[in-house]
């Protein structure tokens, strides 16, 4: 079983034990975090729920590990031939999560309901 969650304005696909690594979430070391922006869940069985946007009901537990800084980047800015040089560094705050359970309640597969409305456009 594997769902697609959204957070910190990017999307991860995460299993159960899953490490991964988020930009900061509030909380502090074996705070467990519920993750409740679940954009797909597919079950064992193969079966995908794809939600518009979100899956209702469906929700993503992780017990928070640690909060850190990603590695330092450097920014640097030049305009040629203007003697304009900007140089900055920057280290991103993130948040290491163990994801520990998968929750599809609520999750439905759904038919396609395009289809049977194309028929019924298609008698009338």
């Amino acid at each position: 079983m594997f769902a697609v969650i959204k957070t910190g304005g990017k999307q991860y696909k995460v299993a159960k034990d899953d490490v991964i690594k988020v930009e900061r979430l509030a909380g502090e070391a074996g705070d467990t975090v519920t993750l409740d922006q679940v954009l797909a869940v597919a079950a064992d069985d193969g079966a995908l729920t794809v939600g518009a946007p979100l899956v209702e009901g469906a929700t993503v537990q992780a017990t928070l590990l640690e909060q850190g800084r990603g590695d330092k980047i450097v920014v640097f800015k030049k305009k040629r031939r203007q003697n304009y040089r900007r140089k900055a560094g920057h280290r991103q705050d993130l948040t290491v999560l163990r994801i520990t359970d998968i929750s599809a309640k609520g999750a439905k597969k759904k038919a396609a309901p395009k289809k049977a409305a194309a028929k019924k456009d298609s008698e009338e």
